[in-house]
């Protein structure tokens, strides 16, 4: 197939200033607050994965683990350390946005544009304050996109070894990189490039990919697929298409709205757009199936990058003409006045008590758009960052009220990954062996415990009598501004187990 490069125009030196400028903006803003609030709930499970390195996890693959444990060797994983990670992830993204626009035809000013947009984007101001795989996964997938780009515009088949490389390091990162790679192959399909499908470049690109996969193939099918187990149960977004729909208003900033707008104005009714149609294409069938799939809002997050590249080469275009200049400038000043303002609702920038009183009442709108459905003064993503400190002690006490020789035969039960991991974490030596039937805690196993006695977290009495002869009520866990999951928990001493282990064992996996 003859490229369509030849008619597009060459695109000028990337100077970046602007895009350099936001990038590192969005940096130090991340950093500043680094330290602020505890570990988010899944930060403190990653780093328990990176103390038991394997191939894979039952919800996860292998990347989080792997930097965690180097995290760990470097500075102890500490809080501050784990989140220079994310801060510089969404650094990165914030200039492959940039880069992006610039592929797609874009001077400086589309691409600071383009770039700004993401800076102030709500999900990726809350990602990129969390040591997840969720701002990592946005980054892959927006190099990927500036892939595609390239290749439409240059007509380079061996570009798809790149594309194969990064893909494979989002598949080592998160499996949602899947759909980001089918919404490529259907957005090709649909426009006369399809053509390029046919490069053996391509085929030979996947292969790469698939190569970074396989690790985690062979652990899931030595343990029985629970990874497929887990994406049964993972609760999705049951609000409908127009819950959905609001959501990404909420997700994408309402000020950006109308730079995704013509990002899609851009791949389909311009003439500069259309070579790179496929990216439209691909916005666009993503769209569509997670809201037929029901997920939650912000799987799609990752793909606005390319609206926001197209949307900013319309908008720079359209204000070339006299007097138009100025709308954009004001438009610009908006969206830095709208980060500014929803930055507080997205990371941890305000005191809790402060919080509290201004961007409480929102929550539940930061909660919609993570697609969670819990309440608390915080949002989820923030919430959970708190209350740790206050679980570890009240265990500790209880841990250290048991008799001498009990103490030596105790372990500690939690309901789910995030206390499990916290006390690990937190508590250190200075508490039994703390143990779950959650998620790859259930691989971690029971280790040296014979649930002769058992320190229970979160487990009804009631519960706990079916397996226990003597359950005890030890404690009551309270904090302040944690999740209303992790509040008023019950901390139970149970003895006189009425199964071995083994079978109690068995009856504790969950994978959610």
């Amino acid at each position: 197939m003859k490229a369509q490069s030849g008619q597009l125009k060459p695109i000028e030196p990337f100077f970046g200033v602007r895009v350099l400028a936001l990038a590192t903006i969005s940096f130090l803003a991340h950093l500043l607050v680094a330290g602020q609030y505890g570990y988010f709930r899944d930060e403190l499970y990653y780093i328990a994965a990176g103390r038991h390195l394997a191939p894979g996890y039952v919800d996860f693959p292998a990347m989080l683990g792997l930097l965690a444990a180097l995290l760990d060797r470097i500075d102890g994983d500490s809080l501050i350390a784990i989140h220079v990670v994310p801060a510089m992830a969404n650094a990165a993204l914030v200039l492959t946005t940039g880069l992006i626009a610039r592929e797609l035809g874009g001077g400086r000013r589309a691409q600071g544009l383009a770039a700004l947009a993401t800076v102030v984007n709500v999900v990726f101001l809350a990602t990129g304050s969390i040591f997840s795989m969720d701002i990592l996964d946005a980054l892959w997938w927006s190099l990927g996109a500036l892939i595609v780009a390239r290749l439409l515009r240059t007509g380079q088949s061996r570009l798809w070894l790149v594309f194969g490389l990064v893909a494979g390091l989002g598949l080592l990162t998160k499996l949602t990189i899947l759909f980001f790679g089918f919404g490529v192959i259907a957005g090709l399909l649909l426009t006369p490039e399809r053509g390029r499908l046919a490069s053996r470049w391509l085929w030979v690109g996947g292969g790469i990919a698939m190569a970074f996969l396989l690790p985690y193939l062979g652990w899931n099918a030595t343990h029985g697929w629970p990874t497929l187990s887990f994406w049964s149960h993972y609760g999705g977004h049951s609000g409908g298409p127009l819950d959905f729909l609001i959501n990404q208003i909420v997700d994408s900033n309402l000020f950006g709205v109308p730079m995704a707008i013509s990002g899609l104005l851009f791949f389909f009714r311009s003439k500069s757009g259309r070579p790179f149609r496929a990216l439209g294409w691909t916005f666009a069938l993503l769209y569509v199936l997670f809201t037929v799939l029901a997920s939650k809002p912000y799987f799609l997050t990752p793909a606005y990058p390319i609206l926001y590249a197209g949307g900013a080469c319309l908008l720079t275009s359209w204000a070339r003409r006299p007097g138009r200049r100025r709308v954009l400038s004001a438009y610009a000043g908006t969206l830095v006045l709208s980060g500014i303002l929803l930055a507080p609702l997205a990371m941890p920038v305000l005191p809790p008590a402060t919080f509290a009183r201004t961007y409480g009442a929102l929550s539940s709108l930061g909660n919609g758009g993570a697609g969670q459905s819990g309440s608390s003064v915080f949002p989820q993503y923030l919430g959970d960052r708190f209350g740790w400190p206050e679980l570890t002690t009240t265990v500790a006490h209880v841990a250290d009220s048991l008799p001498t020789a009990e103490r030596s035969q105790a372990c500690i039960f939690t309901v789910n990954y995030g206390e499990a991991s916290a006390l690990e974490f937190l508590g250190g030596d200075r508490l039994p062996p703390v143990i779950s039937g959650h998620n790859n805690f259930f691989y971690w196993g029971p280790g040296r415990c014979n649930g002769s006695v058992l320190i229970t977290v979160g487990i009804p009495a009631s519960d706990a009598a079916r397996s226990f002869g003597q359950v005890t009520l030890a404690a009551t866990i309270t904090c302040t501004y944690c999740m209303p999951d992790e509040n008023n928990l019950p901390i139970l001493i149970c003895r006189q187990p009425n199964l071995p282990i083994p079978e109690l064992w068995t009856n504790a996996r969950h994978f959610d």
